[in-house]
């Protein structure tokens, strides 16, 4: 009898971007319009089927505030691959990705990042070139995505499930 393999990931990003209603859209199936911050850290697993096997994501959820940054580190530390969530409608939120990739290689030396746009049902204020061209110069698949709708949220997860198993 094969296990199930286990994989830890990490969605990273500033505060109010739509980590926890990307997460909770997927494991849960649902959106919450109004939602408290994540205090520290929060995760969930999840189960993911992909044509090759079926894996477990065990998805920490990374609280966006600065003074979490303490915290944040130990709990970077084991996993396989990376998201990085900025808000589409929100410039800055794209331009401190380049922060949180550091933050997270600074406790994993060697992590897969996926990028991700959310808020699509939103209007654009990021252009997509500005976007991509940042995921492109990590190596990074860019992928957008609504928690509102669920745009885009399978392929994310399934993306980063990918990833994890370096496939």
């Amino acid at each position: 009898m094969n296990r199930m393999v286990v994989l830890k990931v990490v969605v990273a990003g500033n505060g109010a971007v739509g980590k926890t209603s990307l997460i909770r859209r997927y494991c849960e199936g649902k959106f919450e319009h109004t939602r408290v911050q994540t205090i520290g850290v929060d995760f969930q697993t999840q189960t993911v089927d992909l044509p090759e096997q079926t894996v477990k994501l065990s998805i920490w959820d990374m609280a966006g505030q600065e003074h979490f940054a303490v915290v944040r580190a130990g709990f970077y530390r084991g996993s396989r691959a990376a998201v990085l969530v900025y808000d589409m409608t929100e410039p800055q939120t794209l331009k401190d990705l380049t922060h949180w990739r550091e933050e997270v290689l600074s406790s994993v030396q060697v992590q897969p990042f996926l990028v991700i746009g959310n808020k699509i049902d939103l209007e654009r204020v990021v252009p997509i070139e500005e976007a991509r061209d940042f995921a492109d110069s990590i190596g990074a698949p860019y992928l957008e995505t609504s928690a509102l709708t669920g745009d885009g949220v399978p392929a994310l997860f399934e993306t980063l499930a990918r990833l994890a198993l370096g496939i």
